[in-house]
């Protein structure tokens, strides 16, 4: 059954000699197509007709549709940055793209700025994405951050960098960070700064909480102490050095090191759609606030790496490596620097994005999943359970227990299906592609948008339901949208993934696994939270959380 859906727009600008008035009709299908890449979306926009003639698609029936056929969001750039700006839609873009994809289906064009992309969301069309990526993948250059590096001659990272360089850097990286050895040398860290956590939190409930009939509760907002436990843990595995931000004083040099990455993602966003370059040359404000955070952030790097060095030159003076006593890890700064592959300087540019991408992004998901433990009680009992059991079969070996406990890792995709961290992965193809029976070229910016994807129907059964089980059934097989595996994707796909996973993934299971071993979680509402996007998801007021001792 059609549905006839008219859009009207009408656009005053002040200042300009605009006026807009559009109306639209759009013949759209109740429900959204699910055919895989390749195939006809049957979705008629702005007008446009099928194409005639011309090479069939894949899926066949239709002929294959020409990229200006593609349904869009409008064609003017500057004037859909205005939209944005006066209707105040950057914190609430992931809702945008969301509405967007069930309104035009399942891939649509937008311009906004300088910035041009094709958003596409079901996994079928993600696979074929994936495929185009070529040996040297692309996404999104964050350009405010990379003009912040050129303009203070500051290296880049593997994040900034794009080709053979980024190659060579990745790969050497990759070794230290995400290769299995990697992981089993940092995850006692981790631990040990998980478990502290958890021990400090226990005092504070049976000091400051109220007494119950099986022991004590408190109800806090625990954003904060994760902030800080985030930053402790990230320091621990990047420099081999706890930070004591555990004390009852933490330092407020580390306080305003997390508040500058607060202030640099919410700047960024703004930035991604205007010239950054004229607008340091004019000192904007935006950009001064911006640069400013950014240069907090390599201060704070460059002081414990500089300190870190020293340790190490120190270590190998008195006779013994740079790692250390016999069998000790003192750091992912200290294995590269042992090994002597990359320079001094470009160590300096990874560690400082490592520690400036590890905070929020660790911190903000342990808040919603604390959050929906809460509010899920059979569920946490559950993966409460497995746990115990894991941990008692472990004795003590944390990379035993995380083996033994896979609802854990289930329990941080479900997190992020429902709260992706970023909420798009960007390519560019390196050849032409056909997504929804559309042609698209190669070096077209194509987004996969995680917060539609992960709450459609259309991919997810019943996917308002918070159930960490499901990625034991789902994870490898074919789901009601196809594509695979392409339903998971918070920490990005293939060689340009996060870098950092290993050491996120490892850091929030830790942590949840010691706080579901020590306390029961319960939260006052029952109701989904608001969220915002200041270049990360994050919730619109963080939540309080009641700790009850077990």
């Amino acid at each position: 059954m059609a549905v006839i859906v008219t859009i009207c727009i009408e656009l005053g600008i002040q200042g300009m000699c605009v006026s807009v008035r559009q109306a639209v009709c759009v013949r759209i299908q109740r429900g959204m197509c699910v055919c895989p890449a390749g195939t006809v979306a049957g979705l008629g926009v702005e007008g446009v007709t099928p194409a005639k003639g011309g090479p069939a698609g894949r899926g066949g029936g239709r002929g294959l549709r020409r990229f200006e056929e593609i349904p869009h969001t409008g064609s003017s750039g500057w004037l859909n940055l205005v939209k944005f700006w006066r209707e105040d839609r950057f914190k609430l873009l992931h809702k945008h793209m969301e509405r967007t994809f069930n309104t035009l289906g399942p891939i649509y064009r937008e311009r906004l700025g300088t910035q041009s992309t094709v958003n596409i969301l079901l996994p079928s069309d993600i696979s074929e994405l994936f495929r185009s990526e070529g040996l040297h993948p692309r996404r999104m250059t964050l350009q405010p951050w990379a003009t912040h590096r050129e303009t203070r001659q500051h290296s880049k990272g593997v994040f900034l960098k794009n080709g053979t360089e980024w190659r060579a850097d990745r790969l050497l990286l990759n070794r230290e960070v995400m290769m299995a050895p990697a992981v089993r040398r940092f995850l006692p860290l981790l631990d040990e700064v998980a478990r502290d956590f958890c021990r400090l939190l226990a005092t504070r409930v049976e000091q400051e909480g109220g007494k119950e009939e099986r022991g004590h509760s408190l109800t806090i907002d625990p954003s904060p102490d994760l902030f800080r436990f985030a930053l402790e843990a990230s320091c621990h595995v990047l420099y081999g050095e706890r930070i004591g931000l555990f004390s009852t004083s933490p330092s407020q040099e580390s306080q305003k090191f997390i508040f500058a990455v607060e202030r640099m993602l919410a700047t960024t966003p703004p930035l991604l759609y205007l010239p950054p370059r004229l607008l340091w040359r004019l000192g904007a404000p935006l950009w001064t606030q911006h640069a400013t955070a950014w240069d907090h952030i390599f201060s704070h790097a460059e002081k414990r790496i500089q300190r870190g060095v020293q340790r190490l030159h120190s270590t190998k003076a008195a006779g013994g490596g740079s790692g250390g006593a016999e069998g000790e890890f003192t750091g992912i700064l200290g294995q590269l620097i042992d090994k002597g592959q990359l320079s001094l300087e470009l160590i300096r540019a990874n560690i400082t994005e490592l520690m400036a991408g590890g905070v929020d992004t660790t911190a903000v998901p342990l808040q919603f999943a604390l959050y929906e433990l809460g509010r899920n009680p059979a569920v946490q009992e559950q993966v409460r359970g497995q746990v115990r059991v894991a941990w008692a079969r472990a004795g003590g070996d944390a990379h035993k227990a995380l083996q033994g406990a896979p609802l854990l890792k289930g329990l941080v995709k479900e997190t992020l299906r429902l709260y992706p961290v970023g909420i798009t992965v960007q390519r560019y193809p390196v050849r032409d592609i056909i997504i929804q029976n559309y042609h698209i070229p190669a070096g077209t910016c194509v987004q996969a948008c995680l917060y539609p994807l992960g709450r459609s129907r259309d991919v997810f059964q019943d996917p308002e339901l918070f159930d960490p089980g499901r990625w034991g059934t789902q994870e490898s097989g074919e789901g009601p949208g196809g594509g695979g595996g392409f339903r998971s994707l918070a920490f990005g796909f293939g060689a340009r993934q996060c870098v950092g996973r290993r050491i996120a993934e490892n850091e929030m299971q830790l942590l949840l696994m010691h706080i579901l071993l020590s306390f029961r979680l319960s939260v006052s509402s029952s109701e989904e939270l608001s969220t915002k996007y200041t270049l990360i998801l994050q919730p619109e007021t963080p939540p309080r959380i009641t700790f009850s001792t077990l």
